[in-house]
């Protein structure tokens, strides 16, 4: 329905749009998307008012919801235009080229549909028009965001707010451009701004209690949902909700049980709602409060899918009463393709494997090329006739549409390692690695090691600034280092890794070639770094900051000028690390050329790993993940042996990587690599074959 709705829209059938918007919110009406897509479709036709309601429904069934406020933004700063829409949009700037109000509505249309080329297309001819509006600053600012491009909408929407302090519009982006950097509290500020120069903004509440919920501001964030609930605008489905969920995390499951009862029998699907209720009946010990409930439920409602995942939750895992619960979904939804996976699941855990299969081939013919059916068929072929295995993913490959095909490879050359085909596993990984190649970052460039060293400089006894750096090379499992790290300390930071990464010269490649050039000096260096922890979340220096990419020649800047950090590396047998990354990869976006130039760069990065440990040359940390990449428990004792702290269990560190010494199997496909590697391996203390 959204995509015909979109179509209609760029055709500017507002009419239409408005019409297939109608039947949607007929036959969902909890559905927040059917009332914002209603509202744009109503905004397009130029009931701005009516769009208004729409929305404002929309945010009352999702209060939580970015994307809807910042829709709400941009329908704010629509209604400062008095005039028409859609197609009177554009003939209004076809009579008149100079019509300002006019390019800068359609832009804020655009922007509603996602359509951010459009939008940034008006939004050039709108500049040309009158391109010192303060209203193209908060257009700019919202493009910027759309973009991913969070540090330009912070200027642009910071420089409109002071052109234009008391504009609750112009304030309402900035919130949202505080919001894409991380900056809650800012964000917060902003949004509390809003309020107070438009209180009756209740939807805006709602996203204040996830702030403060997000703060861990629990006080502030009660507050905040009394004075919504209190109002009939607040007391909304939504805002029960988020009431339960701050119920919640408050410690107070009955509390929480007390707002979720009245709501499941308003939104027996609903999958917060259900997700809620489970949490609340788990913490108090109500098992058989939990299935009376959701069985009553089941009986009026059979087709809820979600409902069945919660009534299936309470059951013990490969339980008789599991089993009873998903044959009486299957028998209710005989061709859903989630009942019969969880029945297919159900036969394994029973050792029902011939079972298992014939429904795997079920849920196939039912929906071809479903993962978790192919999954299993390749699993049954491995262990009766590894090759078939192989050539069924291969036929999936020759069917798959371009998209679906890189994730395809992968499996493939898992399967050819485990069907005893190393030399089929590699073509195929590497053949995965090239097709990446134009979309990733070139290897870190690697310098020499100074002939001597700055002096290390001295820690200030009062000195509370102990920040960590953590690295890894690809395949040394740093990423699970990091994730059982930011499971036990709020300052660890992976925003380097994600869309937008902090400016510094840790995220340069070009950094070294700045520094021997003395175009970056390394006061500048560590300088720049300080100046960007505040826009992280860090006021006090002590952060967990996960590298990108690492090199002893930046210790010419860390040793002088920033004696009190420390820096924890992950290794792993570099044999196994090389095979690793052609099997899946690295968290950082590297591109890798051959296998023979990822060997040579690994050999090299070892190699000051080496120098770093043995010459002392900055204070460090060595962890081996070799034993404990795949085991959550066994990581975080490694942790907490070496940081003397303990630190929380995770459910999972991700993909299952290989096993230790795993790189044997390769010893004769991948024999000129390891000539690279096995001196640095042996160094680090690995055995020779």
């Amino acid at each position: 329905m959204q995509d015909t709705i979109i179509e209609a829209l760029r055709r500017n059938a507002a009419d239409e749009a408005v019409t297939l918007a109608r039947d949607w919110v007929a036959a969902e009406p909890q559905q927040a998307q059917a009332h914002r897509w209603l509202a744009l479709a109503l905004q397009q036709q130029g009931q701005l008012e009516a769009a208004q309601a729409a929305l404002a429904q929309a945010l009352s069934l999702a209060p939580d919801d970015a994307a809807l406020h910042l829709q709400h933004a941009g329908l704010l700063l629509a209604q400062r235009q008095i005039g028409e829409a859609g197609q009177a949009l554009e003939r209004s700037t076809a009579l008149n080229p100079n019509e300002f109000s006019a390019y800068v509505m359609q832009a804020h249309l655009a922007l509603g549909r996602d359509d951010v080329d459009d939008a940034e297309r008006l939004l050039r001819l709108a500049e040309r028009v009158d391109p010192d509006s303060p209203e193209l600053g908060a257009l700019q600012g919202m493009v910027a965001l759309r973009r991913g491009d969070a540090d330009r909408a912070l200027a642009v929407l910071s420089a409109t707010a002071a052109q234009l302090p008391n504009d609750p519009r112009v304030l309402y982006a900035l919130g949202f451009a505080y919001l894409g950097k991380e900056m809650v509290a800012f964000a917060e500020q902003a949004f509390r701004r809003v309020l107070e120069l438009s209180p009756d903004n209740h939807s805006l509440r709602g996203l204040l209690v996830q702030l403060a919920l997000r703060q861990g501001h629990l006080d502030r964030a009660a507050e905040v949902m009394r004075e919504v609930l209190a109002t009939p605008q607040g007391n909304t489905a939504g805002m029960r909700r988020l009431a339960a969920e701050l119920e919640l995390a408050s410690g107070q499951p009955q509390q929480a049980l007390d707002y979720l009862h009245p709501l499941l029998a308003e939104l027996p699907g609903e999958r917060a709602v259900l997700q809620m209720m489970l949490v609340a009946w788990q913490r108090l010990g109500r098992d058989e409060e939990a299935r009376t409930t959701l069985e009553a439920v089941l009986q009026e409602h059979t087709q809820l899918h979600d409902l069945w995942l919660a009534r299936l939750a309470i059951a013990q895992v490969g339980s008789e009463e599991a089993v009873e619960v998903v044959e009486r979904w299957l028998a209710a939804m005989p061709e859903h393709v989630p009942a019969l996976e969880a029945r297919m699941s159900l036969h394994d855990m029973n050792q029902q494997h011939d079972d298992a299969e014939a429904l795997a081939r079920r849920i196939v013919a039912l929906e071809p090329g479903r993962l978790s059916g192919e999954q299993r068929i390749v699993e049954a072929l491995l262990v009766r006739e590894p090759a078939a295995a192989v050539a069924h993913i291969q036929a999936l490959l020759e069917q798959a549409p371009e998209p679906a095909r890189i994730s395809l490879r992968t499996w493939l050359g898992a399967t050819q390692d485990r069907a005893d085909d190393p030399a089929g596993a590699v073509d195929t990984w590497l053949r995965v690695h090239s097709e990446l190649a134009p979309t990733r970052l070139p290897l870190p460039q690697q310098a020499k090691a100074p002939a001597e060293w700055p002096a290390l400089g001295e820690v200030a006894e009062d000195t509370r600034m102990r920040p960590i750096f953590l690295w890894g090379t690809p395949g040394s499992g740093v990423e699970r280092v990091a994730t059982v790290m930011g499971a036990g300390s709020r300052v660890l930071r992976g925003d380097r890794f994600g869309p937008t990464p902090p400016t510094d010269a840790f995220q340069n490649f070009l950094t070294l070639q700045r520094l021997a050039t003395d175009v970056l000096t390394p006061e500048q260096l560590v300088q720049q770094w300080r100046e960007q922890l505040p826009s992280r979340g860090i006021e006090d220096g002590n952060i967990i900051d996960w590298l990108l990419w690492w090199d002893n020649a930046l210790l010419w800047a860390l040793r002088p000028q920033l004696p009190e950090g420390r820096i924890v590396v992950a290794v792993r047998d570099p044999r196994d690390m090389l095979v690793e990354w052609l099997a899946l990869g690295s968290p950082a976006p590297l591109a890798l050329a051959s296998s023979m130039d990822a060997a040579q760069w690994l050999a090299r990065s070892m190699e000051q790993v080496i120098d770093l440990h043995e010459k002392d040359l900055y204070p460090h940390l060595i962890l081996r993940t070799d034993e404990v990449a795949n085991d959550p428990a066994a990581m975080a004792a490694l942790l907490e042996q070496a940081f003397g702290l303990r630190f929380p269990l995770v459910r999972s560190l991700g993909p299952r990587t290989i096993e230790a010494g795993h790189w044997r199997k390769y010893a004769k496909v991948l024999s000129a690599e390891f000539l690279y590697l096995t001196p640095v391996a042996v160094r680090l203390g690995y055995p020779e074959v």
